[in-house]
């Protein structure tokens, strides 16, 4: 018998005692903290918007709360309709994300992601909308007004809701536009506006100088744009600044340079080696 007994593992038994132990303190400590949060009192709503654009703040969503939902300070959370306030906040145009939680101190919080737009449309009927960073259409408000490229001229493509994908080409193209240039020192200070003109093709609008630069669609940037600077450096220094009205670089290797006014000279064709 004695024998037996001192073959028992000690060691393993006291672990396994301790585990024990451990299982149903965690298991006490949870069934007080859910009594607790059950019975919790939110004592105050702290709402936090993020982003950098400033279409929304934290009264707009406080309001907004307080309007749908009634007053939160002072109800016991199991009271707080979270899943249904953040649903609602999140089907906001401006809205990319939001999150709610209670912490220890029975602070509500409101955590807002806005929305980022890449560009401004404004469609051949005077319809007007943002374009945000994944696609999606968002209103204008005259609230705030982002700054971003302008997009207009013959874009048939207007605005039914908020948040619709953009269907047409065209559309896709200026927003490529947009995304290639936004990085780039040179050409993101140079271009303020795009156009697109009655042939659908699409236009820079420089912030020096008069030319209409001609880009056509979206395909090939990196081509075009270096040869815009071409004519830049190698052929308006030499003809001057009112010789050519249209520069237009949407053929493959070409700048195409159309006269302006009474010059008499005819229009320019660079082939590129």
């Amino acid at each position: 018998m004695l024998k037996t007994i001192r073959n028992i593992p000690w060691k393993i038994v006291g672990y396994a005692c301790l585990g024990l132990v451990a299982v149903v303190g965690v298991g006490m400590l949870m069934g007080l903290v859910n009594k607790k949060d059950a019975t919790q009192v939110c004592s105050s709503m702290k709402v936090m918007v993020e982003g950098k654009e400033t279409f929304i703040d934290q009264h707009d969503i406080s309001t907004l709360i307080k309007s749908q939902f009634g007053r939160v300070v002072g109800r016991p959370l199991k009271d707080i309709p979270v899943e249904r306030i953040e649903k609602a906040l999140s089907q906001l145009p401006y809205v990319a994300s939001a999150e709610i939680f209670m912490d220890m101190d029975g602070v509500l919080q409101v955590a807002v992601e806005q929305r980022e737009v890449v560009l401004r449309v404004i469609n051949r009927h005077g319809q007007e909308y943002y374009i945000d960073t994944k696609g999606a259409k968002i209103p204008v408000t005259l609230k705030y007004v982002p700054h971003v490229l302008v997009a207009n001229g013959n874009i048939a493509e207007g605005y039914k809701k908020a948040l619709d994908t953009i269907q047409t080409q065209v559309v896709k193209d200026l927003v490529s536009i947009v995304d290639y240039v936004k990085n780039d020192e040179l050409w993101s200070n140079q271009i303020v506006q795009l156009y697109v003109n009655e042939q659908r093709d699409i236009e820079i609008v420089p912030r020096v100088g008069t030319q209409q630069l001609v880009l056509g669609n979206a395909e090939n940037l990196e081509g075009k744009l270096s040869r815009i600077e071409v004519f830049y450096k190698n052929i308006l220094p030499r003809v001057g600044t009112d010789a050519y009205e249209r520069i237009n670089v949407k053929y493959a290797d070409q700048i195409i340079c159309e006269r302006k006014g009474t010059w008499r000279l005819d229009s320019l064709q660079t082939k590129m080696n």
